[in-house]
C-alpha cells in the first residue's frame, strides 16, 4: 500500500492560510538553511519553476510521485500561468467547477475523492501520494491520511483556513515520530497515524 502524506505549512495556531486562503506571509521564512533542507529532502514538493531556478529540475523525486490538491491551491498555479505546476508528479485536482483539465498531466476529480485516493493507495510500487493542500479536501481525506508532515511557521493568524476543514470530525490520533527546528523559527514535525 502506498501512503498518503499531508505535507503542509501552517501557522503556530494551525491555519494554512488567512480567512481568504492567503498564506503568502509565510514565504519570508523559506530561505537559507531551511530552503536548502527542503530542496534536498523534499524536492518533489517544489513547483517546476522553483526547481528550475534552484538548479534541481532534474533531481529525482524522493518521497512522492503523485500530488492531490484542491481547486483553491491549484488556482494559484493557474493564476501564474502554470496549468501543471508539479509536472514532475502525477497531478490530481479535486474540483466540481473545473469540467475539463487545462493540462494533459492534470486529472480532475469531481466526485468520490476518497475512492480515488483508495485506488491510488492500492497501486503497486511507486512513491507516496502528497496531499498538497486545500482545507476542505484535507477534511474529506482525514481518514485516509497515513502521515502528517507539518511545517509550522512562527506566526499566529488568529483566524483562517484550518488544516482540516469542512465538516464534523471525530478525534484522530497520530504518533509523533520526529521533530526538526531551524534557526528562522520554522519547526517541522512528522506524525504517523495510530492504528
Amino acid at each position: 500500500m502506498r501512503k498518503l502524506t499531508y505535507f503542509v505549512a501552517c501557522s503556530i495556531d494551525g491555519f494554512i492560510g488567512d480567512p481568504g486562503g492567503d498564506a503568502s506571509s509565510m514565504f519570508r521564512f523559506v530561505g537559507d538553511g531551511y530552503l536548502a533542507w527542503l530542496s534536498s529532502e523534499y524536492p518533489d514538493t517544489i513547483a517546476g519553476p522553483g526547481r528550475e531556478a534552484m538548479g534541481i529540475a532534474g533531481v529525482e523525486n524522493r518521497h512522492f510521485d503523485t500530488v492531490i490538491q484542491g481547486r483553491g491551491s491549484y488556482q494559484l498555479g493557474l493564476d501564474a500561468d502554470l496549468p501543471s505546476p508539479y509536472g514532475h508528479l502525477r497531478e490530481i485536482v479535486v474540483s466540481r467547477g473545473l469540467k475539463d483539465s487545462p493540462h494533459p498531466n492534470v486529472e480532475i476529480v469531481a466526485g468520490d475523492v476518497v475512492g480515488r485516493v483508495r485506488e491510488l493507495k492500492a497501486e503497486d510500487g511507486g512513491l507516496g501520494i502528497w496531499l498538497c493542500g486545500g482545507s476542505v479536501v484535507a477534511g474529506q481525506l482525514l481518514d485516509e491520511v497515513d502521515e502528517l508532515v507539518i511545517k509550522t511557521y512562527p506566526q499566529v493568524y488568529g483566524a483562517g483556513m484550518p488544516m482540516f476543514g469542512g465538516g464534523d470530525f471525530s478525534v484522530t490520533d497520530f504518533a509523533l515520530d520526529a521533530v526538526r527546528s531551524f534557526d528562522n523559527g520554522v519547526v517541522v514535525r512528522w506524525y504517523s497515524r495510530k492504528r
